[in-house]
């Protein structure tokens, strides 16, 4: 390793820093792969305050390398902890997914956790989607069917089969949602959010009984699946696991359909999908309840309680901003976005 030594271990080698020289993974790559050493080639996908993404290039194949961002103190190296050990379950699963190579919590290799996975041959469905995913209202509405299935398939692993029970506390998973959320905010607080207090009571007092435990994949929406190019349309994987656990799936339904506008909804938090051709938000959700064979008549909850996690969660990056902890421009979006989706957890109280 070209890195010093630091704290008795590897130094951290940054994002760019592998662009320029990946030397130091080539000798991991040719462990996993086997055959003849090959060189490497690096990208830099994304990065930033979630976890950094660098494709990387070898003998004609591609992959998605993923890395906690450079934080000190960061959660996310136990994040990857967990998605690795979550990519090896669902390799006896159903549910579409990157294949994984393998991966690394040890910092021998770049001073630091990382994945990789082999690269998708996808798109992330946004406006304007490629093909007759642009143009075709019977090829549109087969994408948001192909996106409602697959999460079926997440809410159908059998996770006590596969070693996962520790991976989550479903007991009680609802009944903590609220105060959890709660504390959440007032520990990051940097302002005062007029509709928190009555959205927080409206879900306490509307808590329904739990619906029995699967795995969650924690974000699930149209930014996080990749569909194939080809038709029928069909989703090539579910991407960014990192919030997974065991809880109530009926959550991630929750915040796919509070996404998913239609004529009762109003406009929804993701204004990067033009929603007219997709099944209204009843008719897929009945698509799930037939597919997960669970009961959706408590969804208006399972959507409040969406909205409230997300404008939490997206607040907390917003006060990084304001802390001067984070240079992200969305970041500093977040200042009217978010009481843009408490605005659309009020409209959806009934």
């Amino acid at each position: 390793m070209s890195e010093a030594a630091c704290g008795g271990g590897i130094k951290r080698i940054g994002d760019d820093a592998l662009v320029a020289n990946p030397g130091p993974l080539v000798p991991w790559f040719d462990e996993q792969l086997g055959g003849p050493s090959l060189p490497l080639t690096l990208e830099k996908v994304a990065g930033g305050s979630s976890n950094s993404l660098l494709k990387v290039t070898r003998g004609g194949q591609s992959f998605a390398l993923r890395r906690p961002p450079a934080v000190s103190n960061d959660r996310t190296s136990h994040n990857i902890a967990r998605e690795l050990r979550l990519a090896r379950a669902l390799r006896h699963t159903e549910v579409p997914h990157p294949r994984l190579v393998e991966g690394t919590t040890e910092p021998d290799w770049i001073g630091g956790p990382f994945l990789v996975l082999y690269w998708i041959d996808g798109f992330t469905p946004r406006d304007p989607m490629p093909g007759l995913f642009a143009t075709d209202p019977d090829s549109r509405r087969a994408l948001g069917d192909a996106v409602i299935d697959a999460l079926a398939k997440v809410a159908g692993v059998d996770w006590r089969g596969l070693g996962l029970d520790d991976f989550g506390e479903p007991d009680g998973f609802l009944d903590r949602q609220v105060d959890r959320w709660v504390a959440q905010f007032e520990r990051t607080k940097v302002r005062d959010l007029a509709d928190m207090d009555a959205i927080a009571a409206w879900l306490r007092s509307h808590r329904p009984a739990s619906s029995r435990p699967g795995l969650m994949h924690g974000d699930y929406s149209f930014a996080n699946v990749m569909i194939a190019h080809d038709l029928p349309a069909r989703v090539a994987a579910v991407i960014d696991w990192e919030l997974a656990t065991i809880g109530d799936p009926l959550l991630d339904l929750g915040h796919l359909l509070s996404s998913w506008e239609d004529a009762t909804s109003g406009p929804t938090w993701a204004h990067y999908i033009d929603w007219s051709e997709m099944r209204s938000r009843s008719e897929a959700a009945e698509r799930y309840a037939s597919a997960s064979g669970r009961s959706v008549d408590d969804l208006p909850f399972y959507i409040v309680l969406a909205l409230f996690r997300l404008a939490v969660l997206l607040e907390g990056s917003f006060a990084r901003h304001v802390r001067g902890q984070s240079d992200n421009p969305r970041h500093a979006a977040f200042k009217t976005r978010v009481p843009d989706i408490l605005r659309q957890a009020i409209r959806s109280l009934d």
